[in-house]
This record gives structure tokens, sequence and C-alpha cells, in this order.
């Protein structure tokens, strides 16, 4: 019965902690989460290719022009 007991207050723990931190890391996530190492805001849409038109991930863009393709 006290491990039974016991058992439960560990995975209820458990629990506890992991929705506190996905909650945390949801509200106030971390400056490293918000933007790419370029600064482009991650979950940015897509941008229109300047020569073509075509849809392009904005990083791909920021690559381009920085000169690192």
């Amino acid at each position: 019965m006290f491990a039974r007991t016991l058992m439960r207050l560990y995975v209820a723990a458990a629990v506890v902690i992991s929705l506190a931190g996905l909650v945390y890391v949801f509200v106030e996530p971390p400056e490293s989460m918000r933007m790419s190492r370029y600064g482009v805001p991650y979950f940015t849409p897509p941008v229109a290719h300047p020569i073509t038109g075509a849809p392009i991930r904005l990083e791909e863009l920021v690559r381009h022009y920085r000169g690192e393709r």
C-alpha cells in the first residue's frame, strides 16, 4: 500500500514538473528559440524570390545575400 502511494506521488510530481517546464518554455521562451543565428525569427511565412517570384524561406534569402550559398 505504501509503495503504491509513493509511486503515485512520484508520477504526479514528474507530470507536474514536465507540464510546468512546457508552460514556461511556451510563455517565456529562451532567446535562442526566438531567432535563428542569422537574426531571422522562427515561424516566418515564406517570401517571394526577387527574380522568379517563387516562395522561398526567409532564411535562405538572408544566407544568399550574406554570400554563404
